[in-house]
């Protein structure tokens, strides 16, 4: 009997065990990193220990502080959520040497799927069907142009160890090869600690499939259905649903039957996912997911089970109750995944704080979240803020439920992925059911959001500025207080200015002018520090307005729209060689330096790779000349905008 589970992991994934264990009348552990001390999974949990400084490798990889954290606990179990450890032989390992049951398969069935070498000969000989590929024998570069020259391009980078989008490039041409080899192994070594790669031939529009499947230690393994995961970026899937729209009955009864076979063939017990590539009617193994994944809550959703209740059950020796027949899958399910990072701006990932969180509610809306208010988001851990689930009796249902989901949500504070999930679910070809792994370049983040959008975002935002500064007068002197305040912004790269004066003969109205050239009559309604409602030219709407510092947000039904504050008076323009492209794009760490003082570089030449939120970037020079400096070296820290390199353009 399991009375006390330690979770070595964190965020929204840590809160959701918690709830499980809560219910089961098991004590509940956490561990954190300082960058976590105050967490909301920290507090919530019925104890929790210190591992370390934020750095995964001295707190949620570190095996021997959580295996002394469960003994200081007296925890009977560990589960590992995802991510991290959860796919660690060797931590499996570890705790059953120390006498705690690891909520998973055991560490042979990890290993056994954990090397992809192995798990593709394991599949093939059960009859599975695989993509043509190189197992990455010889891990020279030259092994794998020639052997890419074999395949025939495009092909598929791949780590041998782990999961999750990590360690895997698309390469189109042998040219581009060579460095995708080394991007990928140098990601790879650092979230799994094996450089080592191989090679599959690249499917250009498949689909994304995994079956869900459930085994226990009598020996017995089911399946629970499939989920559609093909709307990828970088290899991460951001939307995911249940049941895919291209199953058919025939194709469940075939992909199913070769993830149930694949998990007796290795004797697994828990909750894992056999993921596959569809198309043009046939199915290949892409990798089997040895761990609970982000996306498990679609699938409890359209089963009616909680799965980390039976990961626990199963741990703890019970026989799984069902046969396969007696497992139905009702209604549809999607989860769009709420990222802190910038769509617009290649994905790259965003930090800041969290200043207004209001997740949705209603009808079939399941929100797992690990933030709150006055959370600060930072590079130490991996984007995902929230995950945002709804279910309907049909997919239409689903879809228009987390469609209003999304546009009820309030995330403000930092640049997010929520007006781009947005729109990927108003698309024509989404609807229709239309989702391979080139979604998302077919379909790429819109620039801008409407101008009317815009306008209404910078009315709310000078009036809130305008009402704020009311109770001492505006908040510069002027020498007639009866001229419009002046709140001065930049919006979309643009500088608008915003005049805003209270009509003479109306109270509570107010007009505002804008330097672009629109004029708005404002009625306000109410307002309370945070949101305010009025009407604008006889539209009424509410505006939830945050700021800090010189930015400010404006939720919006479309994505949050951040403002930047700008002085009444110009600032010091930037040195003409600063570079915008020679700056880090968001805080990291140097991954490597690959440019030398006093060498000539090309447009585009690669000059520094930064690591960020476990993702690589590439800075690449924006004009041919010379190194005159560089700034940083390999292991430091940089904030974002930093000045990382000179290069004088010839």
């Amino acid at each position: 009997m399991i009375q006390t589970i330690l979770i070595a992991n964190r965020g929204e994934i840590a809160r959701r065990i918690i709830r499980t264990c809560r219910r089961m009348g098991v004590r509940a552990i956490a561990v954190y990193s300082d960058a976590d001390a105050g967490a909301l999974f920290v507090e919530e949990a019925d104890e929790a220990y210190r591992l370390g400084a934020a750095p995964a490798a001295v707190s949620y990889l570190n095996i021997p502080a959580i295996l002394e954290a469960a003994r200081r606990a007296g925890a009977d179990a560990i589960h590992p959520g995802y991510g991290f450890l959860a796919e660690n032989a060797e931590f499996a390992r570890a705790c059953e040497e120390a006498g705690i049951t690891f909520i998973g398969p055991s560490a042979e069935a990890i290993a056994a799927m954990g090397d992809k070498r192995a798990a593709r000969d394991l599949a093939e000989r059960l009859g599975v069907p695989v993509l043509p590929g190189f197992d990455g024998g010889d891990q020279s570069a030259g092994g794998f142009l020639a052997a890419a020259a074999r395949l025939g391009y495009p092909v598929m980078v791949k780590a041998t160890a782990g999961g999750g989008g990590k360690g895997m490039r698309l390469v189109h041409a042998a040219a581009d090869l060579p460095d995708a080899l080394a991007a990928a192994r140098r990601e790879a070594q650092a979230a799994f600690g094996s450089g080592d790669l191989l090679l599959e031939r690249a499917l250009t529009r498949p689909r994304h499939i995994e079956i869900q499947v459930l085994g226990d230690q009598q020996g017995r393994v089911i399946h629970l259905g499939e989920r559609e995961c093909s709307i990828q970026r970088r290899h991460q899937k951001i939307i995911e649903e249940s049941p895919s729209p291209a199953m058919t009955p025939a194709l469940r009864v075939a992909m199913s039957a070769a993830a149930v076979s694949l998990a007796e063939a290795i004797g697994y017990a828990g909750a894992g996912t056999v993921e596959f590539l569809f198309a043009e009617g046939r199915f290949y193994f892409l990798e089997m997911n040895t761990r609970l994944q982000v996306e498990h809550p679609v699938t409890e959703l359209v089963t009616g089970l909680d799965l980390v209740e039976w990961q626990i059950r199963v741990a703890m020796g019970e026989a799984l109750p069902w046969r396969q027949d007696d497992l139905e899958l009702r209604g549809h399910a999607i989860e769009a995944r709420l990222y802190a990072e910038d769509p617009a701006g290649g994905f790259l990932p965003a930090t800041g704080p969290v200043l207004r969180w209001w997740p949705p509610a209603g009808e079939g809306i399941r929100v797992d979240s690990g933030i709150r208010a006055g959370d600060e988001i930072t590079t130490d851990y991996d984007p995902l803020l929230a995950k945002i689930i709804a279910r309907g009796d049909t997919r239409p249902e689903a879809i228009r439920r987390l469609r209003k989901a999304l546009e009820e949500t309030v995330l403000l504070g930092q640049r997010t992925n929520q007006g781009y999930l947005g729109h990927i679910l108003r698309q024509p070809a989404f609807d229709r059911g239309e989702t391979t792994t080139s979604f998302v370049a077919e379909h790429p983040p819109q620039p801008t959001l409407p101008a009317g959008e815009r306008v209404l975002a910078l009315v709310s935002v000078a009036l809130t500025r305008y009402l704020s500064d009311a109770g001492d007068g505006p908040g510069y002197w002027r020498n007639n207080p009866g001229q419009p305040a002046p709140y001065c912004f930049e919006a979309d790269g643009q500088p608008i200015d915003v005049y805003v004066r209270p009509a003479r003969w109306t109270p509570g109205t107010f007009a505002a002018e804008l330097s672009s050239g629109e004029n708005v009559t404002v009625k306000l309604h109410s307002f309370d520090g945070v949101e305010m409602v009025v009407s604008i030219e006889g539209m009424r709407r509410s505006f939830i307005v945050a700021g800090r510092e010189d930015a400010w947000w404006v939720h919006s039904p479309l994505g949050p729209i951040r403002l930047t504050g700008r002085p009444l008076l110009p600032e010091a323009h930037r040195p003409a060689d600063a570079g915008g492209s020679l700056r880090a794009p968001m805080p990291g760490r140097v991954l490597a330096v690959l440019v030398e003082v006093g060498q000539r570089v090309e447009e585009g030449q690669p000059l520094l790779k930064l690591e960020a939120m476990k993702m690589e970037h590439t800075i690449r020079t924006a004009a041919a000349g010379t190194v005159a400096a560089v700034y940083y070296a390999v292991g430091d820290q940089v904030a974002a905008d930093e000045l990382l390199a000179r290069v004088i353009v010839e």
